[in-house]
């Protein structure tokens, strides 16, 4: 079928978009459905999609266990080849696959939307391109012995996607795992489903039926199924720490391999060598961009800790909040917007109600304080950047991830204190040093208990980079040939004697 582009309905009755499943775009066993509602635009439903169910997940896993064993005996360069196609394919609809994007998400066309659909194909191309490395090894064990590895596919993936990064975080995913020789059965996020279904519809075309399955529908019924279902080797899950854990918890009864790409609450570090009158604006747009802001703060990587230093504390105060000040926040679609929406009702909530808490501590100086903002003329989960500085680093909103457009500022003074403060989290994921001095940003980056840290830069993950978490930020790596290795792939051990 091919799915309704959702900027033409112009007012118009929101189409059905079914889910996938064995090559087919079907309704749910149970015959519900939900709606998609715009987060920009007030009370509009984008689409209908099926309210799956158990018994959906489990005829996708049918189809994906009956199709995998003949995508798994390719030549890898079959798999390369349908990868490719496929990297074409979505670069052909990149800009429409774009504004999809902003509408079923809330991110903003420009500096957001745009760069994901890009690092989907991107990181399409990207496996294709190393679908040759699972590869095993030989061991020289004497002439009478031929020992080798291979690295072999698990089988079925159930893939379990957010919704702040639906494109890009499926990307760290389905083409991995479809290199790898897997099949897959993947749930998006219920708020923001359809550009994975796009994908599917431009991606089908091009892989056996059966290979790449999605079921629409609630966490707690699909995505619970796909983490009970015997028939799933391997679960991938993007989302809350909070709901890792319970995922680890139900996997590991049945011993199935898990990947968890969790919460994060990063340490944003601003030494007084980064904020010389020549580099303390280009330090503030690092720390912006750091902060996720442009994502309305609904990145798991966002730098949501900002400690600067004494000596430059309110002279990169002052710059920072000049630069986040002039964000524009409001449609998505619009070419000038620089921030967007938050996802739904109950998050744009959740954030206002962090905001309060943090305006009500003793001591607190309120920089910026978007959380009441809506832009004129629109209707919408719209909330401006708000920066809170004079925190302490045990408060609630220094500690839990906020999910939104919100900046906690601490001062520090020495070095070995600030270290402490930035590991002084259950979190793990990411982290920013800003030092125009190499010895001590990079000393200071390998001190600090996280699994990504940037120096002097601020940007989203490049792909073949290796990217996970430390602590409670989760377990495995994905972006990378390496992550791809050991999360989707088994090792065999073979043993042959050779008589002479």
């Amino acid at each position: 079928m091919k799915h309704q582009t959702v900027l033409e309905l112009n007012g118009t009755e929101a189409p059905d978009w079914p889910m996938y499943i064995d090559g087919e775009w079907v309704d749910s066993v149970e015959g519900a459905w939900t709606e998609v509602v715009c987060p920009s635009r007030a009370g509009t439903v984008l689409a209908r999609v099926p309210n799956g169910s158990a018994a959906d997940v489990d005829r996708a896993v049918a189809a994906a266990r009956a199709a995998q064993p003949a995508w798994a005996a390719l030549h890898f360069t079959a798999r390369q080849r349908a990868l490719l196609q496929i990297a074409d394919a979505l670069e052909g609809e990149a800009e429409s696959l774009a504004a999809l994007t902003a509408q079923d998400t809330g991110n903003a066309l420009r500096t957001q939307a745009r760069p994901e659909a890009a690092t989907l194909v991107s990181l399409f191309r990207y496996f294709a391109g190393v679908a040759g490395e699972f590869k095993g090894t030989v061991l020289p064990a004497g002439e009478n012995q031929l020992q080798y590895t291979r690295l072999e596919p698990l089988g079925v993936v159930g893939a379990i996607l957010p919704w702040n990064s639906p494109l890009m975080i499926a990307a760290m995913k389905i083409p991995a795992a479809l290199a790898a020789g897997n099949a897959l059965v993947v749930k998006p996020a219920e708020d923001a489903p359809l550009t994975i279904l796009r994908l599917a519809e431009l991606a089908a075309e091009h892989l056996p039926a059966g290979v790449l399955n999605v079921v629409t529908g609630r966490g707690s019924i699909v995505g619970e199924a796909i983490v009970q279902h015997p028939g799933i080797d391997k679960v991938s899950f993007t989302g809350s720490s909070s709901v890792g854990r319970h995922v680890a918890t139900a996997a590991s009864e049945r011993l199935a391999h898990v990947s968890l790409e969790l919460g994060g609450k990063s340490p944003s570090i601003v030494f007084p060598s980064a904020a010389t009158p020549d580099r303390i604006d280009a330090t503030a747009a690092g720390v912006l961009l750091a902060m996720r802001f442009t994502r309305q703060g609904q990145s798991c990587t966002a730098g949501s800790r900002l400690f600067v230093h004494e000596d430059v504390y309110e002279a990169f105060l002052d710059r920072l909040a000049a630069q986040v000040g002039a964000l524009k926040v409001g449609d998505p679609l619009d070419e000038a917007t620089d921030m967007g929406t938050i996802i739904n009702a109950k998050q744009h909530q959740t954030v206002r109600e962090y905001v309060e808490d943090g305006k009500s501590q003793p001591g607190v100086r309120v920089v910026l304080d978007g959380s009441t903002f809506s832009p004129e003329g629109l209707e919408g989960f719209y909330q401006g950047p708000t920066i809170l500085a004079g925190v302490r680093n045990s408060w609630r909103v220094a500690r839990e991830e906020i999910f939104g457009p919100v900046l906690v500022v601490i001062p520090w003074r020495d070095v070995d204190e600030v270290v402490a403060m930035a590991n002084d989290s259950h979190y793990g994921l990411a982290a920013y040093v800003w030092s125009a001095d190499l010895d001590e940003a990079l000393a200071t980056a390998h001190r600090i208990e996280s699994g990504w840290v940037q120096v002097n830069q601020g940007g989203s993950q490049m792909v073949g980079q290796s990217y996970g978490g430390y602590k409670q930020s989760g377990t495995g790596r994905e972006f990378s040939i390496e992550g791809a290795i050991a999360s989707f792939t088994q090792t065999k051990q073979i043993n042959v004697s050779i008589r002479r």
